[in-house]
């Protein structure tokens, strides 16, 4: 896997990965900063490839960030072998390098800050927004830790 550190990534897509949602952001290195793009449906981790598709065909990223579920402790967790199993996916499926961000919390994150702007997960829609928010919180956390050319 590429060295996130020797190659210059400028449009990035983030996935806030879960066995049911996928949520996805997308993200720009200059700026360092990251929207909100939309919630995939997945099975069992496996979302349909040919809508992650367009998405890379549409926002033509440089690279793609995944947020990695740890345990407070770092300890892997089921839920970490499955989003690695999904990092190798993406790898193959789209030839792109793939990278890992510790995503401890940026649910949480993500739902204090809507909660915060008065925007309450009253729907199930509304809940669903928000892995496509904790998603951009990641690719911001991954761009703020990974210094880029």
């Amino acid at each position: 896997m590429p060295d996130p550190n020797n190659i210059a990534y400028k449009t990035l897509l983030g996935f806030d990965f879960g066995m049911k949602h996928i949520g996805v952001a997308v993200g720009q290195s200059i700026t360092h900063t990251a929207s909100p793009l939309i919630t995939l449906k997945a099975k069992d981790g496996i979302p349909t490839w040919t809508e992650i598709g367009s998405l890379i065909e549409k926002w033509k990223p440089t690279a793609l960030i995944v947020g990695m579920p740890l345990q407070m402790d770092d300890a892997k967790q089921l839920m970490s072998f499955a989003a690695k199993r999904f990092m190798n996916r993406l790898y193959m499926h789209f030839k792109l390098p793939v990278f890992e961000v510790d995503e401890r919390l940026s649910s949480w994150e993500a739902l204090d800050r809507r909660n915060a702007a008065g925007n309450y997960a009253k729907t199930r829609e509304d809940r669903n927004k928000m892995h496509a928010e904790a998603a951009a919180l990641l690719l911001e956390q991954w761009m703020r830790e990974t210094p880029t050319n």
